[in-house]
């Protein structure tokens, strides 16, 4: 597995710029759209579980499980931009990841900020 397999975020052109602070330098907020959130829940395969008791034993990176939460991370992010540009927006402010465990059975993946319309100054 290569680097690319361990990253996300967007491309260096998106139409939706989501960033994790208030503002995003050299533009004005000209509008607060209001929260916006992608929200995905994924279960664990039972493989991957095996593996992942096993690798316990012995220490070292969990790749398989790596791997997942990377793919779980980039489909709410995807889902927070979806919604974002569905309300009118160009821009995600303040942009946080929330990760819990979903009754036992899977990892709850957030991903959520404000969406608001921006220009540039």
């Amino acid at each position: 597995m290569g680097i690319e397999d361990y990253g996300g975020g967007q491309g260096p052109r998106p139409d939706v710029l989501v960033v994790t602070t208030n503002d995003v330098p050299g533009h004005r907020v000209e509008q607060i759209i209001g929260e916006v959130f992608g929200l995905t829940v994924r279960s664990r395969h039972l493989g991957s579980q095996i593996g992942a008791g096993l690798k316990s034993m012995i220490g070292g990176e969990l790749k398989g499980l790596t791997k997942t939460l990377v793919e779980t991370r980039n489909q709410a992010m995807d889902r927070l931009v979806e919604q974002a540009r569905a309300r009118g927006a160009n821009a995600v402010l303040a942009f946080r990841f929330d990760v819990s465990e979903a009754a036992d059975v899977g990892t709850e993946v957030c991903a959520y900020g404000t969406a608001a319309v921006v220009a540039r100054e």
